[in-house]
């Protein structure tokens, strides 16, 4: 089953120093353009998770439907040439929660048939969200989130400029997401969340891997199994009914 609030992507997080390959938003497009999205969920999820498009779960509130990055390896070698990075660099690594590994190797795997070269990075569950939240990762960064909540509040955590994990940020996306809050009005409230949200795609800000799917196995013997939407598991276990009982 697929859970709409569960997504994962990748983070560049020296795309504000100038002197840093990530910097050139024709790099940050070429990482994009070398993931397959859609054979990553067929392997991991068979098919059920679905190729993310952007950081916001399609079903939260206020979501804008980007479009897709397609899996074009060849533009993305052209893209790098363009850059100056004909051959390619040294992108030294990529953390992540040692749970997520696969969604990681699946980007290096990707970003090195492109001549994006680094190694994984894994890192236990509690070490990993604390270095995060801190701000400690220096390259890459495989992150994700369940979070619930709508567009704003992913934007907030992950995107605005001192977002408990968000490693820098843009002043027009800043001043957008102020005039979000402070807007009475819903239509021109989204309206300015779409936009945000359209400068994120735009200048590829990150590169979104899946909206993950949890596989879960049902024996016969259950009539009832229990969901609460957006939770990766079923739950509560109180509201489980067995056949007969």
């Amino acid at each position: 089953m697929l859970f709409p609030t569960v997504s994962q992507w990748v983070v560049f997080t020296q795309q504000w120093d100038p002197k840093s390959p990530w910097a050139d938003r024709r790099v940050r497009l070429a990482a994009n353009l070398a993931i397959d999205r859609q054979a990553f969920s067929d392997a991991e999820y068979l098919g059920f998770g679905k190729p993310a498009p952007s950081i916001i779960p399609r079903d939260f509130e206020f979501y804008w439907p980007a479009t897709p990055y397609p899996y074009d390896p060849v533009r993305a070698k052209q893209l790098l040439a363009e850059a100056g990075y004909p051959k390619g660099f040294d992108a030294v690594e990529l953390a992540t929660d040692v749970v997520f590994a696969p969604e990681a190797e699946a980007v290096l795997n990707g970003l090195g048939r492109v001549g994006i070269r680094a190694r994984l990075r894994p890192l236990e569950r509690a070490g990993f969200y604390k270095a995060d939240q801190e701000k400690q990762f220096k390259h890459l960064v495989r992150v994700g989130s369940g979070a619930a909540g709508n567009a704003a509040t992913r934007i907030e955590a992950f995107v605005i400029s001192g977002g408990i994990r968000s490693y820098g940020g843009y002043p027009d996306i800043d001043a957008l997401f102020r005039d979000q809050v402070a807007e009475m009005d819903a239509k021109r409230r989204e309206g300015l969340l779409h936009r945000i949200q359209q400068l994120m795609h735009e200048r590829a800000m990150f590169a979104p891997v899946v909206e993950q799917a949890s596989l879960t196995g049902v024996g016969a013997r259950l009539a009832e199994v229990p969901t609460l939407t957006g939770h990766p598991f079923i739950s509560p276990y109180e509201d489980l009914r067995l056949r007969g009982r």
